[in-house]
């Protein structure tokens, strides 16, 4: 849906430098659409790139209103308050964007192309695109996609929010670079606003969950050398219901593993300590086995999220985790993902 030459506003308050703008952020990033501001009244003025590292140098400004100035034909919902709904405080922000001519990209629970404030306003060929909607033809996962011949690596976490995505767009960048033939499948809506397609699994009903990561593989992996599936959550999180369908639908013959530096806890369940990587390698590669019954899947490099750390810092990080478990590790964001994809390769399908 979002083109190259779309000219993208991302709508951003409170996201920049707050910690619910990783959709927007995300955007800012990996967008193929050239992005023309961001918008956050938080720090209007500031330096994006100062403020996040992202080496995009847009301007940032207070409102909808000032961002017409810049004339995008896009905005992008980069936001994700609590719950995944719309505050009633941006729909008249959003009023003023389909009345300027803007389309909507809208990654939220909140449904905006029915709504009665918006859709009486839309023009011919402009449209409202809401990302988080349940695939249709649904089934039951049964399990096909270990029938491919393609491999197939899946980003794992140690929590939810620590740079599975970013790792996968990396990945999929370095293929790209490198001329494998790959397929990035995204599994949430930043993903599905980058790619233009693929499943937001947090909008799919549990009991088909794992049927709809299924049938995105499916579609796909007859064509491709290679498929990067964007992780969700984290078998860790007691909230999270996405990984376990992502290994079941995927049926990956990789694992990637995401650890934010320095991080001891569970972000949002403090009470709940990470174990030593050594133990999350073998409690993923034993979850994605079950026991053998969907044979070897093993766990083949680590990838760090660095944060605001020095390079240095990073660096020594990444020897440290990588004489704890004995396997490759980078930072993929900061440093690339040729580590990554050389695990990959050097790792023959054990299916």
């Amino acid at each position: 849906m979002l083109k190259s030459s779309h000219r993208l506003a991302v709508l951003l308050h409170e996201g920049i430098t707050g910690l619910q703008g990783k959709t927007g952020l995300t955007l800012l990033r990996y967008s193929p659409a050239q992005v023309v501001c961001a918008i956050d009244r938080s720090v209007a003025g500031q330096s994006l790139v100062e403020l996040t590292g992202i080496e995009r140098d847009v301007p940032i400004v207070d409102s909808i209103q000032s961002a017409l100035s810049y004339q995008p034909d896009v905005l992008a919902i980069g936001i994700a308050p609590s719950g995944g709904i719309i505050p009633q405080s941006w729909l008249a922000e959003l009023r003023v964007a389909v009345a300027a001519g803007l389309s909507i990209v809208n990654g939220l629970h909140t449904p905006l192309a029915n709504h009665p404030q918006l859709v009486g306003l839309l023009q011919p060929n402009q449209w409202i695109w809401d990302v988080r909607q349940e695939p249709s033809g649904l089934k039951i996962g049964s399990g096909a996609a270990k029938s491919l011949p393609c491999n197939r690596v899946l980003m794992v976490g140690t929590d939810m929010a620590i740079g599975k995505m970013s790792a996968a767009l990396e990945l999929q960048r370095t293929c790209e670079r490198r001329r494998v033939r790959s397929r990035f499948i995204a599994t949430g809506q930043a993903g599905m606003m980058i790619s233009g397609e693929g499943v937001a699994l947090d909008a799919v009903r549990v009991d088909y969950a794992a049927g709809a990561v299924e049938q995105a593989v499916m579609l796909h992996g007859h064509d491709y050398e290679l498929l990067v599936v964007e992780g969700q959550g984290s078998l860790l999180h007691p909230g999270s219901t996405a990984t376990l369908p992502l290994i079941r639908g995927s049926q990956p013959t990789h694992l990637i593993l995401l650890h934010k530096i320095g991080q001891e806890t569970i972000r949002n369940c403090p009470e709940i300590k990470i174990p030593t990587l050594t133990e999350v390698v073998r409690l993923y590669e034993a979850v994605a086995s079950c026991a053998g019954a969907f044979g070897s899947v093993p766990v083949v490099a680590i990838s760090l999220n660095g944060g605001n750390l020095s390079d240095q810092v990073v660096r020594q990080e990444i020897d440290r985790v990588t004489a704890e478990t004995g396997l490759p590790c980078t930072d993929a964001v900061r440093f690339g993902a040729d580590i990554l994809l050389d695990a990959i390769l050097s790792v023959r399908n054990p299916n």
